[in-house]
């Protein structure tokens, strides 16, 4: 489990919702920009747990979707699931 949370993309996403979380709290107006910031965040999100999740699938052996980004590697994390 900790290669999950601990993956660059959920740092990443983490990282940018403190960023977004510390701008509210300096009393600035609530603009478009704002709402795509936190759109964008929400997506970053999505994307990184979908990508655990594909690796998990992939790991186990599960067919994953041809637009991962595992795709292609799904024998090498068999192989490293069987190992240790």
């Amino acid at each position: 489990m900790r290669k999950y949370l601990f993956g660059t993309g959920i740092i990443a996403a983490f990282t940018g919702g403190m960023t977004l979380l510390r701008g509210l709290r300096e009393n600035e107006p609530f603009t478009w920009r704002t709402a795509l910031a936190w759109l964008s965040w929400g997506i970053s999100i999505a994307l990184a747990v979908g990508a655990i999740v594909d690796v998990r699938r992939a790991s186990r052996g599960e067919l994953i979707a041809n637009d991962s980004p595992v795709h292609g590697r799904e024998k090498k994390l068999v192989k490293r699931r069987i190992k240790g």
